[in-house]
């Protein structure tokens, strides 16, 4: 396989996985000469991209496409709201807003009543 027609994410995994191997003491699949082995250090990365330069790696990279559906896609069915249901929406939320309130004003009932006691408080000195 060419290797143009690698991603680069392909490629750093052939690449990355041939480099290995060879660090492993796998076989050369190419023959370089140990004047160039020398040259690049014995770097297992380097021969690994002369491999796939060459073409000599045996790896193919298998890419799915979706699967292709025969039926078609079916729309879902629009919902009419009508007034009325809008209306009794709104007067659930209204009620909703008025209990709250309420408890509000049970959790505190003496707010007031402190506020006047401490103003006539300052007032008396």
């Amino acid at each position: 396989m060419n290797i143009e027609k690698f991603t680069r994410y392909e490629k750093a995994r052939i690449l990355g996985a041939r480099a290995l191997q060879i660090a492993m003491n796998a076989p050369l699949l190419i023959k370089i000469t140990p004047e160039d082995l020398e040259k690049i250090n014995y770097d297992s990365l380097k021969i690994a991209e002369i491999e796939l330069e060459s073409n000599a790696l045996p790896i193919s990279i298998h890419k799915p496409f979706p699967k292709k559906k025969e039926e078609e896609l079916k729309r879902p069915k629009e919902q009419k709201i009508t007034d009325k249901e809008i209306e009794e929406k709104e007067a659930k939320e209204e009620e909703e807003i008025a209990k709250e309130g309420e408890i509000m004003e049970l959790a505190n009932p003496d707010d007031e009543t402190k506020e006047e006691a401490s103003g006539e408080e300052d007032g008396e000195d």
